[in-house]
């Protein structure tokens, strides 16, 4: 019998998760009601509070499964593994629901603690490859060993957060290589 409890409490998370996840897709953190989580999942109000103490606790729940690093590609060359990581960082930004609710966890991180440790455990999860990728090539003499691999992250990164969230410019094939180019 307690298994088959176990299984309806798991499908009621996954269904309030699930909801959750819809919600912050679609209008952000600011957006979440546990009031329509509770209504659209058809879970109640305390069995959500059960599970999840506060509405910062189930975000923060929903949040840490949007999306899992892209393993660091090892071709041989930073440029093949920067093209590599950038491709797919450039696909996710225009087609992955994380790149919409992204800006949104970000400015929450800005008051609240919870959630800035959320953003700071997710960006390091999303950057991990990259600086794999950078330390690797630090040691094959293909980056100076003295420059901070988060330098050169952030520059081969920030041009394609600022295509997606600031002047909404496509981000293509050609402006990826540009990057690597002037990066390395």
């Amino acid at each position: 019998m307690v298994q088959v409890l176990d299984k309806r409490v798991e499908r009621s998370k996954a269904s309030v998760l699930a909801e959750t996840y819809r919600q912050l897709t679609q209008s952000g953190l600011s957006g979440v009601s546990i009031d329509e989580v509770s209504r659209a999942s058809g879970v109640s109000k305390t069995t959500i509070y059960r599970h999840w103490p506060s509405r910062s606790a189930l975000l923060i729940d929903a949040c840490s499964r949007l999306g899992g690093a892209y393993p660091p590609p090892d071709t041989g060359t930073v440029r093949a593994d920067l093209h590599a990581l950038l491709t797919n960082l450039a696909e996710q930004l225009q087609t992955a629901a994380w790149a919409s609710v992204y800006p949104s966890i970000i400015d929450a991180a800005e008051r609240d603690r919870e959630i800035a440790a959320l953003q700071c455990g997710l960006h390091k999860s999303f950057m991990g490859p990259f600086h794999a990728v950078v330390e690797r090539a630090k040691d094959r003499g293909e980056v100076q060993r003295d420059r901070p691999a988060a330098d050169v992250i952030a520059a081969v990164v920030g041009p394609l957060f600022y295509r997606r969230w600031f002047s909404k410019e496509p981000i293509k094939a050609e402006f990826v290589d540009a990057i690597i180019d002037a990066v390395i």
